[in-house]
């Protein structure tokens, strides 16, 4: 295999508390390049209609759609997404209208010979509004694009608002992949977090799952929450490999209260200590490998048999809003909804945050640009490097110069290319640099985005706004 070196049952690397302080520092998750606290409100409508127009020529061919449910029943105080609570029914209708008319109206710019290959439904939780609600959105995407033989349509649920009957309702209707936000399994960190319980038991939600033949299910851990601690951890890590899902993701908790004021709350309670984060994350990797389970890019693991891991074989994998995905599967991201981001070749474009404004600014425009950012060709070159070391452990400079016809020189040229930078990093043994090669080896994955923060030219400029690295 080209890059990481993948075997099952890595041994734990040792916790260096002198690294730790000099790394934990505030850094962009390089969901995307720029970073969205670079997107700018002189994006507008018209800049939109012209990017979708333009992404049209541009690769991928591939179209993925991203529906975006803003709502939940109760609002958990460690979340990060974009959320509202206390809706009502006939609000909800004027949501689910707008956000038909969004999908009528986009989809006209796109050129019906592209295909879908993938659907994600992300909130909020999608799975708290009627499924009646779920069907109607559904159907219109189906019926406004091309979908292809294969596909993937992903939703991610709340086990608190999950029904056994919802899980056959959503197989009937064309999903194949349901994401689990589990969080952690101790009722008292759930509770701590303003999180409401599981319905069902999680393993007869997944047994459920299963049998009505959901190709793929995940579930989503947060480790560095309030009353959470290594011992404890460890047993959610033992249930995570029990319930014996595809995936499972561990997010390292991102405290940015200047930003989500709900999060101030949970400072009342208090936090596990950055070692003992670093110390959960290292467990939950040993655990997870000896498990069999293959690490994915910096937070997620997979089945030898999953697809990521045979991108990951390949560097073929891929990262943006949603998550990480194989370049097979995703395409240009079009997003759908209040705060949606639509992630282009060329342009990112997020739609207004605020529920009421978005179904204002549909109906009389049509569509519901906030902000946006058009990238140059350097920014682009950026943004693939970067990517291919958060997705891939490795980047090949002569590749991504072919991308982008020119040759390795010039793309070093552009990332400002500059091995002394790189020192403290190849002493540890974190990466090697050869023959325009960078490999990344598992010892550096607390790390990942230090790394890539080295390659990021507007690193300083937005730097109050991020979260720590670790």
């Amino acid at each position: 295999m080209i890059g990481l070196k993948i075997k099952t049952g890595i041994d734990k690397m040792k916790i260096n508390n002198k690294l730790l302080n000099k790394y934990n520092r505030k850094g962009p998750r390089y969901t995307s390049y720029p970073p969205a606290t670079h997107f700018s409100e002189k994006y507008n409508d018209k800049s939109f209609i012209k990017s979708v127009t333009l992404s049209n020529d541009e690769k991928p061919e591939n179209v993925s759609v991203y529906i975006h449910i803003p709502f939940c029943p109760q609002i958990c105080h460690f979340c990060g997404c974009t959320t509202e609570s206390g809706f009502t029914k006939p609000f909800l209708e004027r949501y689910v209208d707008a956000l038909i008319k969004e999908i009528e109206f986009v989809s006209k710019l796109i050129d019906k010979n592209r295909k879908l290959t993938q659907i994600h439904w992300g909130g909020g939780t999608p799975n708290a509004i009627s499924l009646k609600y779920i069907k109607r959105i559904t159907h219109k995407i189906l019926q406004c694009f091309n979908l292809n033989e294969e596909y993937e349509m992903a939703i991610e649920c709340s086990p608190a608002h999950l029904d056994y009957k919802h899980i056959e309702l959503l197989k009937s209707y064309g999903f194949n992949r349901i994401s689990l936000g589990i969080q952690d399994f101790k009722d008292e960190v759930l509770d701590a977090i303003n999180r409401r319980r599981p319905k069902h038991p999680i393993d007869k939600i997944i047994d459920k799952i299963h049998n009505e033949g959901f190709t793929g299910t995940n579930i989503d851990l947060v480790y560095g929450l309030p009353l959470q601690t290594v011992e404890g951890f460890n047993e959610t890590i033992d249930k995570a490999i029990s319930l014996n899902t595809d995936r499972i993701v561990t997010f390292s908790y991102a405290h940015v209260p200047s930003i989500l004021p709900r999060q101030k709350i949970l400072e009342n309670i208090g936090f596990p200590s950055s070692h003992e984060k670093a110390e959960m994350y290292n467990n939950a990797f040993k655990k997870f490998t000896e498990a069999g389970y293959v690490p994915i890019g910096m937070d997620h693991f997979c089945r030898p048999d999953d697809e990521f891991y045979l991108a990951l074989k390949n560097n073929q994998l891929h990262r943006n809003f949603q998550g990480y995905c194989t370049t097979k599967t995703t395409g240009q991201v079009y997003g759908f909804g209040a705060s949606s981001i639509s992630q282009l070749f060329s342009a990112y474009s997020q739609n207004v945050k605020n529920a009421a404004q978005y179904i204002k600014k549909i109906n009389d425009n049509n569509t519901a640009v906030l902000r946006g950012y058009n990238l140059t060709q350097n920014e682009k070159i950026i943004r693939d490097v970067i990517n291919s070391i958060m997705c891939n452990y490795f980047v090949d400079f002569h590749e991504i110069a072919e991308r982008f016809e020119t040759n390795s020189y010039k793309i070093k040229e552009v990332i400002a290319f500059d091995k002394e930078k790189f020192k403290d990093f190849i002493d540890l043994n974190f990466m090697k640099i050869e023959n325009d090669k960078i490999t990344i080896s598992h010892d550096a994955r607390l790390y990942i985005r230090n790394i890539a923060m080295e390659f990021d030219p507007l690193m300083d400029t937005k730097i109050g706004t991020y979260s720590k690295t670790i």
